[in-house]
C-alpha cells in the first residue's frame, strides 16, 4: 500500500500517479497494490480518482486509446482519506482505513508512506504515524519516503534526521532525490566500473579537471516565493549535484549491494575539501542573478521582477564552485560545478577532461587545446560522447577532433524509466541504492554550509548580474585554471559548444 500525504497537491497528479500508471502498464506493480491519498481536502474516493487519474491533464493523452475497463482497473486502486483541518491530529481513523484496505486487498501490511508535503510537516506526520502504531514492522514492512529539501542548513538537517529517527529507524527512511532516478546518472557507475578503458584512467594521473553543468533555460516561474528563500546552491547543488559528484569521486564499492554503494558515496562526500576561510570561498565561488533581457525578440523579466521575489533580493540564480577532493585518487584535480536558471539551453552533463599526452609529437596540429573529453549527458539527449584526435586526410599530420557517441534513444524497444518510476519501484523492493542516507545528507551540508554563511554574512561578497539567456556572468570563466573557459553545451549532445550571444 502506498499512502500519500499531501495527495491533493500538484506532485501527486504531476509525477507520482503518472509514474504508477507507467508501472501498471508495464505490469511491474504488485498484484495486490492500492494507493491511499491523505490530505486536508474534502474529497471522496471517486473525487480523488477523477482528480488524479480519470480527469488528470497529466494522463489525458495516455488514456485516450485505452479501454475504459483497463483504465478503471487502475483507477479503482485509488482511495482517499480526509485528515481534517490539520496534519497534526489523531491518526486513529487513518489507521482504521489502512487496516480495512489491507484486509480487503491483501497487501500483507507492507506500507510506504510518501510525504508529499512541506518539510516542516515531516516530523509531525512521522510522530502521528508512530503514535497510531503505523510504524511497526511486526506485520509487514513500513517505509517512509521524504522529498527534498532535506533541511535548510547542516543544523536543520541534523534536527530533521534526529526527529524522523525517533519514530522510524534509519533503514525505514528513504530520502528521495529524483536526479538519482535518471538512467544516465546511474550509468555513471557502470561507465566507470564496468569498463577497463575508463577505470584505470579515473584518477589524478590522467584527468586534468572535471566539470559539471546543470543549466535551465527557464526562470523561477511560479516558484519565486520558495526560490527566494532557497537559491541555486540550496535548490540544486547541495542535493542533486553533490550526489552526481559523489558518483564521480567514489572508490569502487565491494559489490553492487545498496549499502556498499551508499558507504562509498558518504566517504566521497566526506573527502571534499571544505572551504573554511573567506578568501578561499571568495576566490573559488561565483554567484550571479539574471537580469531582464530579450530572448528571440521576447522580453524576459529579471529575477527581482519575478512574482514572489523580494525586489532587493540577493538570492543567487547562478552558482559556480571550484573545489578539490582530499584523497589519493583526486589530489590536486580541480572540480568545477555550476548550476543556473535562464541559461541558453536546458542541459545537465558531466565532462571528464583528460590530460594531454606528456610528450607532444604533433605540436603544430592545434591538438593541445583539444583535449580528450568524456561527456556524460544526463539530460536531454541522454547519452555518452567521447572526443579524441584523428588525422585529417591529406599531407602532414593535421589533427582534428572526432566524436564517438552513444544515445539512449538508439536502444531499440527499450523503455527508459522515468525517475519516479524507478524510485517508487526500488522503494517497494527495499532497494535504497538511489536514496540518500542520513550521514550522506549531513556530509553534503557540511561542505555547503560555510559557502552559504560567507555569502550571507561575509565582506566583499559580490553578486554578478548576467543577461537572461547567456552562459552566466562573464567572469565565471576566470574560475577555470589553464583552459580558461567552461564547455557551454548545445541542446544536442554532439553539438560543438559555443557562446550564446543575445543581439
Amino acid at each position: 500500500m502506498l499512502v500519500i500525504f499531501g495527495a491533493s497537491g500538484d506532485l501527486t497528479a504531476r509525477k507520482l500517479v503518472p509514474a504508477l500508471f507507467n508501472l501498471f502498464i508495464a505490469k511491474q506493480l504488485p498484484e495486490n497494490f492500492v494507493v491511499l491519498g491523505a490530505s486536508r481536502s474534502d474529497m471522496t474516493d471517486k473525487d480523488f480518482r477523477r482528480k488524479v487519474v480519470l480527469e488528470s491533464k497529466y494522463l489525458k493523452e495516455r488514456l485516450e486509446d485505452l479501454k475504459d475497463s483497463y483504465i478503471a482497473q487502475f483507477a479503482n486502486r485509488f482511495f482517499y482519506e480526509d485528515l481534517g483541518e490539520d496534519y497534526d491530529t489523531d491518526y486513529g481513523r487513518l489507521r482504521k482505513r489502512v487496516e480495512d484496505l489491507n484486509a480487503k486487498y491483501h497487501t500483507e501490511g507492507n506500507i510506504m508512506y510518501y510525504l508529499s508535503t512541506p518539510p516542516t510537516l515531516y516530523e509531525t506526520i512521522a510522530k502521528n504515524l508512530a503514535d497510531a502504531g503505523l510504524n511497526t514492522q511486526n506485520n509487514g514492512w513500513k517505509r517512509l519516503i521524504v522529498e527534498k529539501p532535506f533541511g535548510y542548513s547542516l543544523d536543520t538537517a541534523k534536527k530533521l534526521n534526529h526527529g524522523l529517527q525517533q519514530h522510524f529507524t534509519e533503514p525505514q527512511i528513504y530520502r528521495i532525490d529524483h536526479y538519482l532516478g535518471k538512467e544516465t546518472v546511474q550509468n555513471l557507475l557502470v561507465t566507470r566500473f564496468a569498463n577497463s578503458i575508463f577505470e584505470p584512467l579515473w584518477n589524478r594521473n590522467y584527468i586534468n579537471h572535471i566539470e559539471i553543468t546543470n543549466a535551465e533555460s527557464v526562470g523561477v516561474e511560479k516558484r519565486g516565493g520558495y526560490y527566494d528563500k532557497s537559491g541555486a546552491l540550496r535548490d540544486m547543488f547541495q542535493n542533486h549535484l553533490l550526489q552526481i559528484v559523489s558518483l564521480v569521486v567514489m572508490e569502487p564499492p565491494i559489490g553492487d549491494e545498496p549499502e556498499e554503494i551508499r558507504n562509498e558515496k558518504v566517504k566521497a562526500l566526506k573527502s571534499l575539501r571544505i572551504m573554511q576561510d573567506d578568501q578561499t570561498i571568495y576566490d573559488h565561488t561565483i554567484r550571479g542573478q539574471y537580469v531582464a533581457s530579450e530572448i528571440n525578440g521576447e522580453k524576459v523579466k529579471g529575477y527581482r521582477e519575478e512574482e514572489g521575489v523580494d525586489p532587493n533580493s540577493t538570492t543567487e540564480t547562478y552558482a559556480a564552485i571550484k573545489f578539490f577532493v582530499d584523497n589519493w585518487r583526486w589530489k590536486d584535480v580541480p572540480f568545477y560545478v555550476r548550476t543556473a536558471k535562464r541559461m541558453p539551453t536546458k542541459v545537465t552533463e558531466v565532462v571528464i577532461h583528460f590530460k594531454t599526452p606528456h610528450h607532444q609529437i604533433f605540436k603544430d596540429s592545434g591538438l593541445s587545446n583539444k583535449d580528450n573529453k568524456l561527456v556524460i549527458r544526463i539530460q536531454p539527449d541522454e547519452g555518452i560522447l567521447m572526443k579524441f584526435g584523428v588525422k585529417v586526410p591529406g599531407q602532414g599530420f593535421k589533427v582534428e577532433r572526432a566524436n564517438l557517441d552513444f544515445y539512449y534513444s538508439s536502444l531499440a524497444q527499450t523503455h527508459v524509466m522515468e525517475a519516479y518510476e524507478r524510485l517508487l519501484l526500488d522503494a517497494m523492493q527495499g532497494d535504497a541504492t538511489l536514496y540518500a542516507r542520513a550521514d550522506e545528507v549531513e556530509a553534503a551540508w557540511e561542505f555547503v554550509d560555510p559557502i552559504l554563511n560567507y555569502w550571507e554574512k561575509g565582506e566583499d561578497v559580490r553578486m554578478y548580474g548576467y543577461a537572461a539567456g547567456v552562459w552566466g556572468p562573464e567572469n565565471a570563466d576566470e574560475l577555470i585554471e589553464g583552459i580558461g573557459h567552461w564547455r557551454n553545451p548545445g541542446s544536442n549532445l554532439a553539438d560543438d559548444p559555443g557562446y550564446c550571444v543575445i543581439c
